[in-house]
């Protein structure tokens, strides 16, 4: 592909990354603006909390499809896996810094989830199952994602090659630091649970 044709790919992943869909569902179908209720992230976790369940599978689902939509699309004409990886990264950067919420958004973890299962359905497999494994043994969102982040560079790399597993390790490091004030109040012991850990421990945060 010509340059200008990788770059316009780039650009068009970012945007459509961008697309705040936690803002949009909670502002059209709730009344309510997921900024400013629980932990004020725009995400899945926090339309758990603010939205209710369906709520938050809508946003679960339309934040994954930003992230597979734009890698399904480069590999289906012909592009490299690094480019397709290429294009997976720049849609969670648009996710997490989204110029529709003045360069603010979410952690990028359902995006990645979706680019994942673009680029390779067992590493999107794999990424799946230890997320759920380290959900159910801490109740935390946040230690799942990260813990399932740092299993995808591994993942990657057994199936895709270098390209996935440079793709992996430079994602899992990015979603680790959208997780650092998550970190923090895990140091703290002030993390909050999801909702359907409602009998653990309860805070503020999220």
């Amino acid at each position: 592909m010509s340059p200008g044709t990788i770059a316009a790919s780039v650009a068009v992943a970012f945007l459509i990354g961008a697309i705040p869909f936690g803002v949009i569902v909670g502002r059209v179908f709730y009344k309510t603006d997921v900024r400013r209720a629980g932990s004020g992230n725009i995400g899945a976790a926090n339309a758990l909390r603010t939205l209710g369940k369906r709520g938050a599978v809508a946003v679960l689902v339309l934040d994954g499809l930003k992230g597979a939509l734009p890698v399904a699309a480069v590999l289906h004409f012909g592009g490299t896996d690094a480019f397709a990886c290429g294009v997976a990264f720049a849609a969670i950067l648009g996710h997490c810094y989204s110029p529709f919420l003045r360069g603010k958004g979410g952690k990028g973890v359902a995006t990645a989830f979706g680019a994942l299962w673009a680029l390779s359905w067992p590493a999107g497999a794999t990424f799946t199952l230890v997320w759920l494994a380290a959900l159910i043994a801490t109740g935390f969102a946040s230690v799942a994602s990260m813990t399932a982040s740092v299993a995808m560079p591994f993942a990657l790399w057994f199936l895709i090659g270098k390209p996935g597993l440079v793709y992996g390790a430079v994602t899992a490091l990015f979603i680790i630091y959208a997780h650092r004030e998550n970190l923090a109040r895990l140091v703290a012991g002030t993390e909050n649970v999801l909702p359907i850990f409602a009998k653990r421990p309860k805070a503020t945060g999220g």
